[in-house]
Formats: structure tokens, sequence, C-alpha cells
């Protein structure tokens, strides 16, 4: 059986791309196309993978700046011969699951999230990633052949797979698709609980606007109460001018260090909305309680006033108010880090391999029928 692997693009290591680096550890001979590649910014990860990409890799300033040609995109994605391959296997936010396969090829998706520019974060969009005021203009007009082509193909799939019940909510509607669930991979097994813990809140994440990092450093201003952060991106200069003196940026730290980070913590802090929080997650395999957002999956996965409490607008004073409430409780180390359990990446990649085996033998169960019928 012939597999490849397509991404969107490797241009930075997060939740999508600890996904695809399962798909390679399960088949380790499939190759990966993406739309772009930047070795670099990939910190050697996936080094000894075959990577083709797309013409779009030819220009570097398409490759540092990729979200500002989005029409660019779908003809890219759909460049790449799939010809030879018996199974596609798409890790998609966005292009991935673009790709045009023969009718006797098998196309299985893992989908992050509709593509949300074009649907429930369009304004957000220009918004969030600052573009030029010429820009923004043009945007809405791009906008909508490249939501038509998105829900075009969403049909080129043959099974989607859904990283988050919220995620497979939005599928239904957007896509008018069922998808399964399939939790993505956390390493769960890489954190554990310390037996005293320090004065400071965490947060870990890049550091770009629908993070929701602002609203934070608002809130542990007023409360005067140490926050430490996690994580480097473009957001880093004009968080810094609204942080307090309580408020600390540790920038990337090295992943050997970050479960100590984690355990050591009071409580971790997460005021974003995420299709799959997989830093949340972390945070309770360290036994730590979250003070969480009511939004996208983690209410999924959060049980109020044992692993942790919510709030319910993004704003700092729903936060000042969760803190508040959260420093009067009482939480089980224990307790938190054994509902999370089930997220370990071992149990992922066999869920993974059942369900592609499985859909193989069907579609080959399927051809051969058809042959015997003629």
């Amino acid at each position: 059986m012939k597999i490849a692997l397509v991404h969107d693009y490797l241009v930075q290591y997060g939740g999508a791309e600890r996904v695809l680096e399962a798909f390679a550890e399960l088949y380790p001979y499939a190759p990966i196309y993406t739309l772009i590649h930047d070795p670099e910014a990939m910190h050697g990860v996936f080094a000894e993978k075959r990577i083709y990409t797309s013409f779009l890799q030819r220009y570097p300033f398409v490759r540092k700046h990729h979200r500002l040609f989005p029409p660019l995109m779908p003809p890219a994605i759909e460049q790449f011969d799939f010809s030879k391959y018996d199974v596609v296997l798409s890790d998609s936010s966005s292009y991935a699951k673009g790709v045009i396969t023969r009718p006797e090829t098998l196309h299985i998706s893992y989908i992050h999230t509709p593509m949300r520019y074009a649907w429930d974060d369009c304004q957000k969009y220009t918004e969030d990633f600052g573009f030029p005021r010429f820009v923004k203009k043009l945007v809405p007009f791009f906008m909508n052949p490249i939501r038509l082509w998105d829900r075009v193909s969403a049909d080129r799939v043959d099974h989607i797979v859904a990283n988050s019940h919220f995620v497979a909510e939005r599928i239904r509607k957007y896509y008018r698709k069922e998808a399964i669930v399939i939790h993505p991979p956390v390493e769960v097994r890489r954190f554990g609980i310390e037996p005293v813990q320090k004065e400071y809140y965490l947060m870990v994440g890049r550091l770009i606007a629908y993070k929701r990092h602002d609203i934070a450093i608002e809130a542990f201003n007023r409360l005067r109460l140490p926050l430490k952060i996690i994580g480097r991106g473009p957001e880093l200069e004009r968080l810094k001018r609204l942080a307090g003196p309580t408020i600390q940026f540790l920038g990337r730290v090295d992943e050997s260090e970050l479960p100590k980070y984690y355990a050591e913590c009071r409580g971790f802090v997460f005021p974003q909305e995420e299709d799959f929080g997989i830093v949340a997650i972390e945070a309770l395999a360290s036994g730590r309680p979250l003070i969480a957002y009511r939004g996208g999956d983690i209410p999924e996965h959060l049980e109020e006033g044992r692993m942790g409490v919510f709030f319910d607008e993004q704003t700092s004073e729903a936060i000042v108010g969760a803190v508040q409430r959260f420093q009067g409780m009482v939480f089980d180390p224990e307790y938190i880090r054994s509902r999370v359990l089930h997220f370990d990446k071992e149990i992922f990649n066999a869920k993974i391999k059942n369900y592609v085996d499985k859909r193989v033998a069907e579609n080959l169960s399927r051809r051969t029928s058809r042959r015997m019928t003629r």
C-alpha cells in the first residue's frame, strides 16, 4: 500500500504539526506534500522526511507572508500528482484537504478546523494579522471564491476525522458532512505532578491576537499577581507595552523544561477559543487546574469545580472574577491528571491506524466487488 501525507504549510511547529509527526511515525515511508516548507522554522522536525513543496516555495516573499496570498493556495495544492498512491492522508486546517486524487485512491482527511478565515472568523482575519489598509479592502472580494473552493474541496474527501466534537459540529455546519472524532495526540507521559506549587500563574502558546494574552495581562495587572508567559510571536512588543511588573515573558522554553513550569504553576490561564487546546491538556496532565474561557473544545474536557473554573466573556473583568473564585478553591492534582490520560499519543496512534486500516479494507472490498460484477 502506497500512502502519501499532505499538510497545509510547514512554517511553524504547533498542534497540527504534532498530528503530522504522529502520522509520519505510523507511516515512515510516506512522503509529505505541503505548500511551503521552512526548515529553520521547523527546528529540525521532519528533517529526515521526503518533503515535496508547491511552486510557492520558489518565492521567498510568499514563504514569509503566505497569509497575504489565499488566492494562490488552491491552484498550488491542486498541482500535486497523487496518481501513484493508494491512500492519501491529509492533515488540514485550510488547504490540504483540497488535493485531487484518482477515483480509486482513498482520501482520509484529519481536519483541525474548517478554514477559519473563510467562515466564522472572516472579519477577525484581517484585524488579527495586521494587514495594510489596502489589503483589508480587497479581502471581501477574494474571500467569497475562497469560501466556495473550501466547500467544494471538502467533497473531494472520502472520510473526515475531526479533532474535537466542537470541530465536528462546524464541519456539519459548513460542509454538510459527518465526521468521527479522534482527539489529537498529547504526550501526557512527559508531564507529571509536583508536590509543591509556586505562586505564579501560567500561559503557554504563540503570541498571536486570537490567543487573547492581552485580556489576561490586563487582568493580572489589576490583580497584581504573577503571570508567566511562555511563547513567541508577532504580538510580543504590543503585549510588553501592556504588561505591568508582575508579568514575565519567558520566550521559547526548552521542551525539557516545560513540564516543570506546568507542574509548579498555581493555575493555567486559557482565555482563547480553540478547536483543540493541546497546551490546556498538558497543564491538566500536570495536575494543574485551568482558568478557562467557556468556548471551543475546552468544555468537552474540563469538569468545572474539580478541574478548574470557567469565565463566560473574553474580557479582563471576567478573568479577574474567575481568578478570585479560583483562589478560594482546592483541587486534587491526581484526579485532574487522571481525567486526561486518554489523550496519550499511543492511544491516538492506535485509533488512527485502526481507522485507516478499516477504511482501506472497505475501499479494497468495494473495488473488488465492482470488478467481479463487470
